[in-house]
């Protein structure tokens, strides 16, 4: 029989794990999990672990939701996938237009991937080739600094996370980065709105020199969540949305991370009362049961691709899964929650509760902020608070809230020096005083020396 011992020496052998220093782990093993339920993942041993971050944010509804699983299951008895070129299924057809109806007014097509950096290349071919169906050539996109969109080229070419971008540098494409709106970089005693208000002048000065070179404008609303977690307040994507219209620039609103609910409204768009050109969507779009994304777009866009197939007219992207019949399941179970089971109003009431709970946290002597929007609350750890000078990369005190909270029963996988909790929806208020207890606990050993 399996254990967590036997798997994480067979696991090193032939397994390598994504966004990890593979040598790390002849310290720290990996940890096996035999099952999940709710919030908590146990280990082999019987050690339980609350999934503050929901698996790497995608996990809405807790591990083994019974309505969930039994989608998937119903639809393994019909047809478990079929080629979507040339044919559909009722689960891809009834989840397309049930986000059509979700999202902003006028997004009523839907092309899907399996990843949110395949969304974000779809979007990113896309735009290139409406313009160049109108008979324009725009080469370059303007994305935000400190930026983050997906690790495959594409993706990394509108990122701006060093860490994930630098090595690969020499093959990506050339992009117009601007400042971010991040309100933690704001002025003491600044507001969120005024700051973001001030740091619009950059792309209003960029869109004004570049517009005719530029085929899109792409930006994660109100949260730069890989980018350590920063936030900025929605009067940013108002200006975004009116400025992108005056230049005549395209607008991917790159919500992988932050939909469904993410933020407190279904979509984070949703908050500055916008329609972006392209909206994308994945992560929580399955409850986090199986690889889907998507990507929305308008008539206007749908129809510049129209035409004969011999013109190259045609949006030729595809991959073998697109539009999975069992995905597309899940993902249509997933919506029948937040029908049904009034998700956003609840999700309001826990934010709030976890907002107050980790509150005290800001007095810490080395945590610079605690930040939230919706159900992601993040806090800053700092060598020096006055100043909010960060730890030398090298010390790495995250990794030790990381390794504590393992020993107490929590997954809270930092990024850097930044603690934070996204976890499913289906936390109670005991499980949030949890997870605040082992942060502080976490915090006051890590910043010890």
């Amino acid at each position: 029989m399996a254990d967590s011992i036997f798997l994480a020496i067979h696991d090193l052998r032939t397994v390598w794990h994504p966004c990890t220093q593979m040598q790390d782990h002849e310290e720290l093993p990996p940890i096996a999990i035999r099952r999940g339920q709710g919030v908590w993942l146990e280990d082999y041993g019987g050690k339980r672990y609350l999934d503050a971050i929901s698996s790497w944010w995608v996990n809405l509804f807790g591990h083994a939701n019974p309505r969930i699983n039994g989608a998937i299951t119903e639809q393994l008895g019909r047809i478990e996938h079929v080629i979507l070129a040339g044919f559909t299924h009722e689960p891809v057809v009834k989840l397309s237009e049930r986000l059509s109806a979700l999202a902003p007014p006028g997004l009523g097509h839907c092309f899907y991937a399996s990843d949110g950096s395949s969304a974000v290349e779809i979007a990113l071919k896309m735009s290139f080739h409406y313009w160049r169906n109108r008979g324009e050539t725009r080469p370059h996109f303007i994305s935000l600094a400190n930026s983050y969109h997906g690790e495959t080229l594409g993706a990394l070419s509108v990122g701006d996370v060093a860490l994930y971008k630098q090595t690969y540098e020499p093959l990506l494409l050339k992009n117009i980065v601007v400042p971010s709106p991040d309100a933690y970089l704001r002025e003491p005693g600044e507001g969120e709105a005024d700051y973001a208000r001030r740091a619009f002048a950059h792309m209003e000065e960029a869109l004004a020199r570049h517009a005719h070179e530029v085929c899109a404008v792409i930006a994660e609303p109100l949260v730069q969540c890989a980018g350590s977690m920063r936030m900025y307040d929605p009067v940013y994507l108002s200006l975004l949305r009116a400025a992108c219209d005056q230049h005549d620039v395209l607008l991917i609103a790159d919500e992988i991370a932050v939909g469904f609910g993410r933020t407190g409204t279904l979509f984070a768009c949703g908050q500055a009362g916008i329609r972006p050109d392209f909206l994308l969507l994945g992560k929580g779009l399955t409850g986090g049961y199986l690889p889907l994304s998507v990507c929305l777009t308008t008539d206007k866009v749908y129809e510049a691709f129209y035409g004969e197939y011999q013109s190259l007219k045609a949006f030729l992207h595809s991959h073998s899964y697109t539009g999975n019949p069992l995905a597309c399941a899940a993902a249509n179970a997933t919506l029948d929650i937040f029908r049904d089971d009034d998700v956003l109003t609840r999700n309001r009431a826990l934010a709030a509760y976890m907002g107050n709970a980790a509150a005290r946290l800001a007095d810490h002597p080395h945590v610079a902020e605690v930040r939230q929007k919706g159900m992601i609350l993040a806090i800053e750890m700092v060598k020096d608070k006055q100043a909010r000078g960060p730890y030398p990369w090298q010390e790495r005190r995250g990794r030790r809230v990381y390794r504590h909270a393992l020993e107490r029963g929590a997954l809270l996988r930092p990024l850097g020096d930044v603690i934070y909790f996204m976890p499913p929806y289906v936390i109670s208020t005991d499980e949030i005083d949890f997870l605040v207890e082992v942060a502080e606990e976490g915090i006051a050993q890590a910043t010890r020396d």
